[in-house]
């Protein structure tokens, strides 16, 4: 019997964590394999970098993203299109991965058509259904429906079984972002002009540190993004610093950052960077200031100590390894945590030496042996 697997994706972080997955599944060349791959463009640009990064073709796209959509009237679109084209394509099974829109359509529909579901990047858990925002939600939706479940850690697997998943169910692979960092890193170092490009920055700041800043959390629009500009608007006080600031397309967020920071001297907004660019970027910085979740999965690999700014987090390990520390959206704590970090070099080095707690950059191997051995 064939197995037909369609791979659902919408976002940069879903593209990049299933990339390797897409990859690897086309690499085994199995004859009763068939592989399709719809991506719904729920972040259009963004998804775009990483897929001709990736040299990955949709065969279906949904073209969904309209300017500041709502989660509303986002999900019952998703959900209408997606079941649409399963009806057309039929597969036997159908992955997703993380905790956006698209992967919990993609369940939801996936269940009213019992289609079998595997879920990547299962088992992260705040215990906050508030914090992430819609995040937390959409991941325990999707655990309730799938059957497959790839846990990056052992902490998210047990979440699963906390949740009576039962334990044949799970499977441990470790995390597939790292896969995907490991393949940029290699591009990156493997083609110097991909990291020339940066060099504008160095020269013009010369011997300031850099600290990269990412912010998109929804349940950080507002009075959160306020805290937050605040807070760099202190930190860049100093003359020993200078942000890079790749600004998300979301004007909650874009229109903030830009308004107060479009003219300083020692800030750097640029558009959302291809995916080798951002390794880059990574690279190049001294640490992190982010709300996002694959960036703190993705600095360790570096070295890069990361301030989360956020109040919870879905990913404990970080805190664990010592590689990241919360903050929140707290105009005190983030600036003396990165004041901390950039005065006493003994806390510094204690956060870069950590070791990646995420994975090994093996996951996608893992999780296509499953798919294919079941």
């Amino acid at each position: 019997m064939q197995k037909h697997f369609l791979i659902l994706l919408g976002t940069r972080p879903e593209a990049i964590k299933l990339f390797p997955v897409i990859n690897r599944l086309k690499s085994e060349n199995r004859k009763d394999v068939a592989i399709t791959v719809c991506a719904t463009a729920q972040h259009r640009q963004l998804l775009d970098q990483v897929l001709k990064l990736a040299e990955v073709i949709p065969d279906f796209d949904l073209d969904i993203m309209t300017s500041n959509q709502t989660l509303d009237h986002l999900t019952a679109r998703l959900l209408a299109q997606i079941g649409d084209m399963l009806e057309k394509v039929r597969p036997t099974r159908v992955i997703v991965q993380g905790d956006t829109a698209t992967a919990m359509t993609g369940a939801l529909s996936a269940y009213y058509h019992r289609i079998p579901v595997s879920h990547v990047e299962a088992g992260l858990r705040s215990g906050d259904i508030f914090a992430p925002w819609p995040e937390e939600v959409n991941r325990k939706i999707v655990g309730s429906i799938a059957d497959q479940h790839f846990a990056p850690t052992e902490r998210a697997a047990q979440a699963l079984r906390s949740e009576n998943i039962p334990t044949n169910r799970i499977h441990v692979t470790g995390n597939t972002v790292v896969d995907a960092l490991i393949l940029a890193k290699a591009r990156v170092e493997g083609d110097p002009t991909l990291s020339a490009r940066w060099n504008e920055i160095r020269q013009c700041h010369g011997n300031r540190r850099i600290i990269l800043v990412t912010c998109h959390r929804r349940e950080n629009f507002g009075g959160g993004v306020l805290n937050i500009v605040a807070a760099l608007e202190t930190i860049l006080a100093r003359e020993d610093v200078a942000v890079v600031l790749p600004v998300h397309p979301n004007p909650n967020v874009r229109d903030v950052f830009v308004s107060r920071f479009s003219n300083h001297p020692r800030v750097v907004l640029i558009s959302p960077q291809e995916y080798t660019d951002f390794v880059s970027l990574l690279s190049l910085s001294y640490l992190v200031l982010t709300d996002s979740g694959g960036v703190q999965e993705e600095a360790p690999t570096f070295g890069k100590p990361v301030l989360v700014m956020r109040d919870t987090t879905e990913r404990p390990e970080g805190i664990e390894a010592g590689t990241a520390r919360l903050v929140g959206a707290s105009h005190e704590r983030i600036v003396g945590e990165t004041f901390r970090l950039l005065d006493d070099d003994e806390i510094y080095a204690s956060m870069a030496r950590s070791h990646n707690p995420f994975g090994d950059g093996h996951a996608s191997e893992r999780i296509v042996k499953v798919l294919l051995d079941a």
